[in-house]
């Protein structure tokens, strides 16, 4: 894992000293996978025990209706979980998760990341208090999509994207995670009409773009 992602930058192992890390690995099963473009990490409907984290490469939450329709939910960088909420609830996962691209995924079983093994390991008390503030940063992204998805027009959701992406990159000008159909598929919108519109906001100087590097004006 050399040249993988640092693990003492993950925000799940904030505040371990770099002599606990290996000491956390075995305590937690950890085990690591490797994933072509496109292959599938996590099955729908399947359960999920153990929480995955993003070495190298990107992975995509996918939902599929039954028609086969599809909407990106999510992008996971490198440094990032996901299946934690799942994991934690045993619950059956309800989208898909692929690989955006090569990847190289951390598998950490969450059954012993929830239960203490011994009364002197400290470091227990440090992943739970770092996974609730994952988890409660992830309720937030939720809600931001939630706002933007309740938007009436292609419009409204991509401005409204866009000035999320502004707040986060804290700056004007900015690169997005996503290509142009990833993000329609994240907006839930027609590709070729939110091409339309981004054109029509560049012209009347709303913005700049150029594949997925943005500016506000």
């Amino acid at each position: 894992m050399s040249d993988s992602f640092p693990l003492q930058n993950v925000p799940l192992f904030r505040g371990l000293e770099e002599g606990e890390m290996q000491s956390v690995l075995q305590c937690l099963s950890a085990n690591v996978r490797d994933y072509t473009k496109g292959e599938t990490i996590f099955h729908p409907g399947c359960p999920v025990k153990e929480v995955g984290l993003v070495l190298e490469g990107q992975v995509h939450l996918v939902k599929e209706d039954r028609w086969g329709n599809t909407a990106l939910l999510s992008t996971i960088p490198p440094g990032e979980l996901f299946g934690e909420s799942y994991a934690c609830a045993g619950a059956p996962l309800p989208l898909r998760a692929t690989a955006a691209e090569c990847c190289r995924i951390l598998f950490l079983n969450m059954g012993k990341m929830l239960t203490t093994c011994s009364p002197t390991c400290r470091f227990h008390a440090r992943l739970l208090e770092n996974l609730l503030s994952i988890l409660a940063g992830k309720n937030l992204f939720l809600a931001q999509k939630a706002d933007i998805l309740a938007q009436r027009t292609v419009r409204e959701k991509l401005l409204n994207y866009l000035y999320y992406q502004s707040q986060m990159h804290n700056s004007s000008c900015f690169t997005i995670p996503l290509n142009r159909q990833q993000l329609a598929d994240y907006l839930s919108v027609d590709r070729s009409s939110m091409t339309v519109e981004l054109g029509k906001l560049s012209k009347e100087g709303v913005l700049k773009v150029e594949r997925n590097k943005f500016e506000l004006l």
